[in-house]
């Protein structure tokens, strides 16, 4: 382990976001540049640094750190240097000179115990003096919460993320009520902030830790997708995390549902225990689409007879299925399609527009993702939209601006990947219909459920309360494809065709992870390019059912980032974390990010969205710029602390290609975990390829999730609601 002592000279690179940081370190005569996770200590700090040596391909030797310390400036110079740093407020580099001048060794003294003798030196008056005066305790008390931080156990990144939220504030909050930092700070779960309430006090039987407990389980219920817990297993697993008596948990469980944070119901009798806010939702959405329901003037006059004339003018013919999906959508004021590949959803939509807008004005188009909504307007012709978008979404604190009170201005909205809508975003969908308006929901219910808790798709055609249609009749053209009959096939259990001649869904053996490995970058670099004219970085997606493993999300990335895009004096390169993003890279954007300004030729606007995938087009490597352009010619600047949103993304999880095609899509199977690698897993990869899919690995594996027909039911009662609903208000 190195040791060094010295001055912070300059800092390269740092993400505000992670605390990841790249800086230059004067010790004495040398200078050493030190990487790593560390507090955002100003120009001119005096730190004691621990670290080991590594050598970085292209700039050398660095120092790998461990821990880094703050250790105040003793020499004039190291003084002058850490005031001057332009970290504190009214102090450039010559005020810093002047300060030093006046008061020479006892400056750091002066500030903290005599800061009126700063209007001793000229141009400082008693207002910038207060003003420095209040920057440097400022600065002063974030050093002093970091090392509070670091004694709690937090690492460096997570210390400066914690700050960050807190401010000055930190560590008053933490100490009032350390389990604020599950709600507040991301990347803190409860086991660590229990741990910290440990250290300051808070005894293991206080009835505040273990309601914090009981709602941490409930949360993460949730985002598992859950919108309740069994409260036998919620109360089990309180003991198990908590460590505490049975009946200390059920007095806590009490408390909670006085309080108003828990909803207690019987559910299949069974006891339940809600979060309030996604009890209030599920009864919400239920009641809303109830009425919606009962709503008069829903029935377009002669549905047939409009289906004819679409036929007549379009020159298509439709099946029996396709006709009765119109003629719910155009006899109900909402309904449900739902259907594989193949099975003429698509058509259905544009006929249903034609007719609607003819008929009774504007319909509104969205989706739950921007490429989804990308997929929807190639498709149709009409402009389509997320559904955050849709409703104007003004962030966490201001939600939508959309609602009952400002709906929606259209008399029909039609939701494509409907599938996707999760309980909480169709409850503020719902408020924004307006009274008399259509709602046609459109999708997949075989694929993967939404990210957010809830199976809303699933429970609404469960219910039996709505008009559903099924579609299941593949039509000939797509018949011919062995996505199309594959998908089918895997959906009912059975082994999809393989490796026809003229078909397009292959599979390709390897023994090992290793193997599987070479094989999918011999794929995707070199052969599946040649062989179909394509470009490997546009029209091939890699997806993966894991993240980690030889063939994980990860391990590929860093592959093919080393095949398709390496290193090279002439392309720029910025640090996000650990992650190397380089010019030419494909990226992913993982979260929605409303205020994300972009531009598009003369065209300006605001906002990208989780799943939006695009190209590092050029870095500024000192500033920790880079700009993206993605898919739709949008080009966004992102900022250091916008970096952590992107990831790279050659390959990607199934999950992530939600709402999402490609032209060629490549799989591996190398096994894994039965509640993972499912079959409706397998379909929903398989129905994201336009043109062809390859997997590779062991048949074993793919036989294995053909026959794996487990879905992770999600806890949730929509259904149930809806037929309550149904029976209280009709």
């Amino acid at each position: 382990m190195i040791r060094l002592e010295g001055t912070l000279e300059e800092i390269i690179f740092r993400n505000e976001e992670n605390g990841y940081t790249v800086f230059a370190l004067e010790h004495g005569r040398e200078h050493t540049v030190c990487v790593g996770n560390t507090h955002p200590w100003p120009q001119g700090e005096r730190l004691l640094v621990e670290g080991e040596w590594s050598e970085h391909r292209d700039y050398g030797r660095q120092l790998k750190i461990s821990s880094c310390q703050s250790v105040l400036p003793t020499g004039l110079r190291a003084i002058e240097k850490y005031l001057g740093s332009g970290m504190i407020r009214g102090v450039g580099a010559a005020t810093a000179r002047l300060i030093v001048n006046a008061f020479g060794k006892d400056t750091l003294e002066v500030l903290e115990e005599e800061p009126e003798r700063l209007t001793q030196i000229p141009g400082i008056g008693a207002k910038r003096a207060a003003m420095i005066v209040e920057s440097y305790r400022e600065r002063r008390q974030s050093r002093l919460d970091f090392i509070f931080l670091q004694g709690c156990g937090l690492s460096p990144a997570m210390a400066s993320r914690v700050i960050k939220v807190f401010g000055t504030n930190t560590q008053a909050e933490i100490r009032k009520d350390p389990y604020v930092l599950v709600k507040r700070v991301e990347g803190i779960g409860f086991r660590t902030a229990d741990a910290i309430a440990g250290s300051l006090g808070i005894p293991p039987d206080s009835e505040h830790r273990l309601c914090c407990g009981l709602s941490y389980l409930l949360d993460n219920g949730a985002a598992e997708g859950h919108v309740f817990l069994a409260e036998e297993e919620l109360i089990a697993g309180a003991v198990e995390l908590l460590g505490a008596a049975e009946e200390l948990c059920r007095r806590a469980l009490q408390v909670l549902a006085l309080e108003g944070d828990a909803v207690v119901r019987v559910v299949a009798d069974r006891s339940v225990v809600y979060r309030k806010a996604l009890y209030e939702a599920e009864q919400e959405v239920a009641a809303r689409i109830w009425r919606l329901l009962q709503d008069d003037g829903g029935d377009l006059k002669e549905p047939g007879l409009r289906i004819r004339a679409y036929e007549g003018r379009e020159g298509v013919r439709f099946g029996a299925q396709q006709r009765r999906a119109v003629s719910a959508a155009l006899s109900n004021r909402i309904c449900v399609i739902t259907g594989g590949p193949g099975t003429g959803k698509t058509t259905c939509i544009r006929c249903i527009l034609s007719i609607l807008e003819e008929e009774e004005g504007e319909v509104l188009l969205c989706a739950p993702t921007g490429r989804a909504a990308k997929r929807m307007q190639e498709a149709s012709g009409k402009p389509a939209q997320t559904i955050h978008r849709l409703l104007e979404y003004a962030g966490e604190a201001g939600g939508f601006t959309r609602n009952e009170e400002e709906p929606l201005r259209a008399r029909a909205l039609v939701v494509d990947e409907a599938s996707m809508v999760d309980l909480n975003l169709m409850q503020a969908l719902l408020r924004a219909v307006p009274q008399g308006a259509r709602l046609i929901m459109v999708g997949d219910a075989d694929q993967l459920p939404s990210v957010g808790p809830g199976n809303v798709l699933a429970d609404l055609i469960q219910s039996g309360v709505l008009p559903v249609v099924r579609l299941t009749e593949i039509f000939r053209q797509a018949a011919q494809s062995d996505i199309v009959v594959g998908a089918h096939a895997i959906n009912r259990g059975q082994m999809p065709p393989l490796n026809r001649r003229e078909g397009d869904l292959f599979f390709q053996r390897a023994k090992s992870g290793r193997e599987a490995a070479d094989i999918l970058r011999s794929l995707v670099c070199t052969r599946l390019p040649a062989y179909l004219k394509i470009d490997p970085l546009r029209d091939i997606q890699l997806l993966c059912p894991m993240k980690k493993g030889e063939v994980g999300v990860w391990e590929l990335n860093r592959m093919l980032q080393a095949a398709l895009n390496p290193p090279s004096p002439e392309k720029g390169e910025v640090y996000c974390g650990d992650t190397l993003l380089r010019e030419g890279d494909k990226v992913m954007q993982m979260r929605n990010n409303y205020e994300m300004e972009w531009s598009r030729g003369d065209e300006a606007g605001r906002g990208v969205y989780n799943g939006d995938i695009g190209y590092v087009q050029q870095v500024d490597r000192e500033a920790g710029l880079a700009w993206i352009l993605f898919d739709d010619e949008r080009l966004a600047l992102y900022i250091p602390e916008d970096l952590p949103d992107l990831e790279p993304a050659y390959c990607i999880t199934v999950h992530k290609s939600q709402g999402s095609e490609f032209p060629v899509v490549v799989l591996p199977l190398m096994g894994g975990p039965p509640m993972l690698m499912t079959r409706n897993l397998l379909y929903t990869a398989v129905t994201r390829a336009r043109h062809m899919v390859v997997l590779v690995g062991r048949m074993d594996c793919l036989r294995a999730m053909v026959d794996n027909g487990f879905v992770n039911c999600r806890n949730a009662d929509l259904a149930g609601a809806l037929q309550r609903a149904a029976g209280a208000l009709g």
